[in-house]
């Protein structure tokens, strides 16, 4: 079939042919979080929620493994995530830390995050994921670095991995001070595909700030790729789009121009769902690098990182169905 055919290329050659299960499942691990903004509203997120959320509207039936409280923030997650068709079978329930919060600000520089430590996904059973994952057939595993906090976190991502049933995408989100250069190493050097900012980018290969042209970027993200041993180095760059090494070769793509901006939270999450659509289906990276960013800008009209209206995700389906 060709890059070009339908969303999430089915792994089916008929037209309009429902994907096929045996062909295997992206599985996301990590964090599931409320973000609460400075009026008071919250909406749900954490990087492997939001991306599951988006791709569970894409067709590609993800398997979320996390974990939350046994509190009415869990139980909302949960209703949540069934009313939207996810799978629930990964979700654990703890029953002493409370549901994941971030209270998130804005200035100018865009926004920050203040992660409470001790959140019930800091505390995810690598027993209780292995069980829900075994005998899924991993398309691929995705999960960020944030989950990595914490010692069982990274046991359970750890465990994940040696499964070895699926390449590894990882979304690197770099959150003062949840972080240290020795444990993203850890993280990358078992991944294939790597994403990130262009900040994160330039700290964690103390490259001096900012890269001033592309092709001081591309310097650097050649490096790191090759340090890592990353088959797709991905750099996020705001307004200014997004950048692609691929080993071979460089790719630049730039967001639409008529954007209407609410917030930018959730956007990057809002990218990957897509980067992983275009490597399950085989989509050629030009395209895929297109429709990451055209996405990425639409979900910048709705507050916060997921929506419950379909209507976003219906009408890109439909478009990439025909292109």
């Amino acid at each position: 079939m060709g890059a070009r055919g339908r969303v999430i290329a089915d792994r089916a050659t008929a037209e309009g042919a429902e994907r096929d299960p045996a062909a295997g499942r992206p599985v996301l691990a990590g964090e599931v979080l409320f973000d609460v903004f400075p009026d008071g509203s919250r909406v749900l997120g954490g990087a492997p929620l939001n991306v599951a959320w988006h791709l569970e509207a894409f067709g590609l039936e993800p398997l979320l493994v996390t974990r939350v409280g046994d509190d009415e923030l869990g139980a909302e997650v949960l209703r949540a995530m069934e009313g939207w068709g996810l799978d629930l079978s990964g979700v654990q329930i703890d029953g002493e830390a409370p549901t994941g919060r971030v209270r998130v600000g804005f200035d100018t520089a865009g926004p920050s995050f203040e992660i409470a430590p001790d959140q019930a996904w800091d505390r995810l059973d690598p027993d209780a994921a292995l069980a829900a994952v075994r005998d899924r057939r991993p398309a691929l595993l995705y999960h960020g670095s944030l989950a990595a906090r914490s010692d069982p976190g990274r046991a359970t991502l750890r465990a994940l991995r040696e499964l070895d049933e699926g390449p590894v995408f990882i979304d690197v989100n770099l959150r003062d001070p949840w972080w240290s250069p020795g444990r993203v190493a850890e993280l990358l050097g078992a991944a294939r595909w790597a994403k990130l900012n262009r900040d994160e980018l330039r700290r964690l290969a103390a490259a001096p700030p900012p890269p001033a042209a592309a092709s001081d970027l591309e310097r650097t993200a050649s490096r790191f790729a090759d340090l890592h041993e990353l088959d797709q180095v991905v750099v996020t760059c705001g307004g200014d789009g997004a950048f692609l090494w691929t080993g071979r070769r460089w790719l630049a793509g730039r967001p639409p121009l008529a954007v209407e901006l609410v917030d930018t939270v959730g956007a990057g999450d809002a990218f990957s769902a897509v980067w992983i659509a275009g490597l399950i289906g085989g989509w050629p990276p030009e395209l895929t690098l297109a429709r990451a960013l055209e996405f990425a800008a639409a979900l910048c009209a709705v507050r916060g990182a997921t929506t419950p209206d379909r209507r976003i995700h219906d009408r890109y389906r439909r478009a990439w169905e025909h292109e």
